[in-house]
């Protein structure tokens, strides 16, 4: 039953900007308007995260339907009364057709290409960090600054009461301000899901009690910046572990071994769509705690695929524990989008039977280039365009995407690009911070 201080639901996409966009409908009518669906423009999915519209292929012409999905209705009670009554869907054509332009759909697609080629799924989870935007001196990691925002736990916990989502861990991170936030695995879409509106909440609740935050990936260039850190682990269809083999390299399965190798295999193209502002690269440079090369490490943190550590001791528990992260990623991409794409990279590591990588140690920014490049290693894209440079050129991601959809986005991120060079530094991050 809907909230009575609540009259609206708002049927949400998650779009090529990371930003929940919809239509809001009468929650009694929420429901049925699933099945109806509710009118949507197909260019909007070319409104950049600056509110401009980036070249569309649709123009003013068209219709595509947004069909909200039950199963991801959020009704959060804010710290200010109010009441966030929100769920995401899957836009198709008139017809009911998927639309070529769902990255919802996308991720849905790749997960079943995945489970009908090898009989595996992932399961994923999200580490979020985000950046409150008042002073706080508070030390990073310190108790201190854990009970500093404290009130703000509490009320992001009551938030989230009965929404589904439940916070793994909440934390006082290493930048001014930082805060993180995981969440436990989940099967793709749903991992996926769960992160769009754990963003939206958060932030609401800020709001509500007057602490602005930003997800944004660099809230100035001179501190650390906010990732997001995507965990997985692959299972078979009996529900059990198989990411992990301890004779293996680096203790990986030959199947994740694969997979991981088609990821840093196509990293340069993933990173024009898991970090995909014009700010993004500015990231992913050494020393910055975040990824900076095509490179696997084990418990590195500086690696683009980190090996995570394993904690427990019995055999079965470590197997069903073992996993590893893709850092080169933050909260301005969509979350769909970004599994999606990591999905269909690793899984073509998977159909060629890449070999397990071989682990990096130490660091890596310190050798010759001439070293570098005789273990294949080489920086990832230091610009948003050249990264839309390498997704151009990239076939393994053009074929796994439908239609147009590819050519679409890179329009999208190329217009964003051209209208935050045309900022002076100081105006281009403080729009980030306002926008994510």
């Amino acid at each position: 039953m809907a909230d009575p201080q609540s009259p609206f639901t708002f049927v949400a996409t998650c779009d090529f900007a990371g930003l929940l966009r919809g239509k809001a409908v009468p929650a009694a009518a929420f429901e049925r308007r699933c099945t109806g669906g509710i009118g949507w423009t197909p260019t909007n999915i070319q409104i950049t995260c600056f509110d401009t519209i980036a070249d569309s292929p649709f123009g003013a012409m068209g219709d595509v339907v947004l069909r909200g999905d039950p199963a991801t209705r959020i009704t959060a009670r804010l710290p200010d009364g109010q009441v966030m009554d929100f769920a995401l869907g899957d836009i198709t054509d008139l017809s009911g057709a998927t639309w070529e332009c769902c990255a919802r759909s996308m991720l849905r697609t790749a997960a079943a290409r995945l489970l009908t080629e090898t009989g595996l799924e992932v399961r994923t989870s999200f580490e979020h960090e985000f950046m409150f935007l008042g002073p706080d001196l508070s030390a990073a990691f310190s108790l201190a600054g854990f009970t500093q925002r404290a009130g703000f736990a509490r009320a992001l916990m009551a938030a989230l009461e009965g929404t589904g989502i439940e916070p793994d861990s909440f934390l006082r991170e290493y930048g001014p301000g930082q805060m993180e936030v995981t969440i436990p695995p989940a099967p793709a879409l749903r991992a996926a899901d769960q992160a769009a509106s754990l963003r939206e909440v958060t932030r609401a609740v800020g709001r509500a009690m007057g602490q602005p935050l930003t997800f944004s990936p660099l809230v100035s260039p001179d501190v650390v910046g906010n990732g997001v850190h995507v965990h997985f682990s692959l299972w078979d269809a009996g529900g059990n572990p198989v990411t992990h083999d301890p004779k293996g390299r680096h203790g990986l399965s030959a199947m994740a071994g694969a997979f991981i190798a088609g990821i840093l295999a196509n990293v340069g193209a993933l990173t024009a769509i898991t970090a995909s502002t014009a700010i993004s690269a500015l990231r992913l440079t050494p020393h910055r705690w975040s990824a900076a090369y095509n490179n696997m490490g084990v418990q590195d943190r500086e690696a683009t695929i980190r090996i995570c550590p394993v904690m427990a001791a019995d055999p079965d528990a470590r197997a069903r524990q073992f996993n590893f992260e893709y850092r080169a990623a933050d909260a301005a991409a969509s979350p769909h989008l970004t599994l999606a794409a990591l999905i269909e990279a690793g899984l073509a590591g998977v159909r060629a039977s890449l070999p397990v990588p071989e682990a990096t140690v130490g660091d890596i920014s310190l050798l010759p280039p001439d070293a570098l490049a005789s273990r294949g290693l080489q920086r990832l894209p230091e610009s948003l365009d050249a990264a839309l440079d390498a997704l151009e050129a990239n076939t393994t991601l053009r074929a796994a995407f439908p239609g147009r959809a590819i050519d679409i986005y890179i329009a999208h991120k190329r217009a964003e690009a051209s209208h935050a060079a045309a900022m002076t530094p100081d105006a281009r991050f403080s729009a980030y911070r306002a926008i994510y």
